[in-house]
Protein backbone atom coordinates (compact mmCIF):
# COMPACT_ATOMS: atom_id res chain seq x y z
CA UNK A 1 0.00 0.00 0.00
CA UNK A 2 3.13 2.46 0.10
CA UNK A 3 1.95 3.46 -3.44
CA UNK A 4 -1.09 4.50 -2.55
CA UNK A 5 -0.01 7.47 -0.08
CA UNK A 6 -3.84 8.68 0.08
CA UNK A 7 -5.34 5.25 1.02
CA UNK A 8 -2.23 4.68 3.78
CA UNK A 9 -2.85 8.23 5.46
CA UNK A 10 -6.45 7.66 5.73
CA UNK A 11 -5.99 4.09 7.05
CA UNK A 12 -3.22 5.46 9.62
CA UNK A 13 -5.98 8.12 10.54
CA UNK A 14 -8.62 5.33 11.55
CA UNK A 15 -5.58 2.86 12.77
CA UNK A 16 -4.69 5.79 15.42
CA UNK A 17 -8.02 6.81 16.15
CA UNK A 18 -9.16 2.95 16.85
CA UNK A 19 -6.68 1.39 18.39
CA UNK A 20 -4.16 4.48 20.42
CA UNK A 21 -0.18 3.55 20.97
CA UNK A 22 -0.86 5.17 24.60
CA UNK A 23 -2.86 2.78 25.60
CA UNK A 24 0.56 0.42 25.15
CA UNK A 25 -2.22 -2.58 23.88
CA UNK A 26 -1.61 -2.26 20.05
CA UNK A 27 1.57 -1.69 18.84
CA UNK A 28 2.03 1.82 16.61
CA UNK A 29 1.19 1.70 12.82
CA UNK A 30 4.12 1.31 11.44
CA UNK A 31 5.14 -1.92 13.22
CA UNK A 32 0.69 -2.93 12.67
CA UNK A 33 1.60 -2.60 8.81
CA UNK A 34 5.00 -3.54 9.06
CA UNK A 35 3.36 -7.24 11.07
CA UNK A 36 0.13 -6.90 9.36
CA UNK A 37 -1.94 -7.23 12.22
CA UNK A 38 -5.29 -7.78 11.78
CA UNK A 39 -6.01 -4.16 13.51
CA UNK A 40 -3.65 -2.71 10.72
CA UNK A 41 -5.92 -4.67 7.55
CA UNK A 42 -9.12 -3.37 9.49
CA UNK A 43 -7.71 0.17 9.28
CA UNK A 44 -7.24 -0.07 5.78
CA UNK A 45 -9.96 -2.11 5.23
CA UNK A 46 -12.00 1.04 6.37
CA UNK A 47 -10.09 3.26 4.44
CA UNK A 48 -11.11 1.53 1.49
CA UNK A 49 -14.38 1.45 2.02
CA UNK A 50 -14.78 5.14 3.19
CA UNK A 51 -12.88 6.23 -0.14
CA UNK A 52 -15.49 4.43 -2.02
CA UNK A 53 -18.77 6.01 -0.31
CA UNK A 54 -16.59 9.42 -0.72
CA UNK A 55 -16.59 8.79 -4.29
CA UNK A 56 -19.90 7.64 -4.58
CA UNK A 57 -21.14 10.64 -2.55
CA UNK A 58 -19.34 12.64 -5.40
CA UNK A 59 -21.72 11.11 -8.04
CA UNK A 60 -24.23 11.44 -6.37
CA UNK A 61 -24.07 15.09 -5.86
CA UNK A 62 -23.57 15.24 -9.67
CA UNK A 63 -26.87 13.53 -10.24
CA UNK A 64 -29.63 15.96 -11.13
CA UNK A 65 -33.02 15.46 -8.70
CA UNK A 66 -35.98 13.78 -10.02
CA UNK A 67 -39.17 14.60 -8.65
Amino acid sequence: MQHDLQLRAAARAIYDTCFPVDEQAFPSFGEAERYGTIQYRQAVGAAQQARSVLANQDEQLTLPVIA
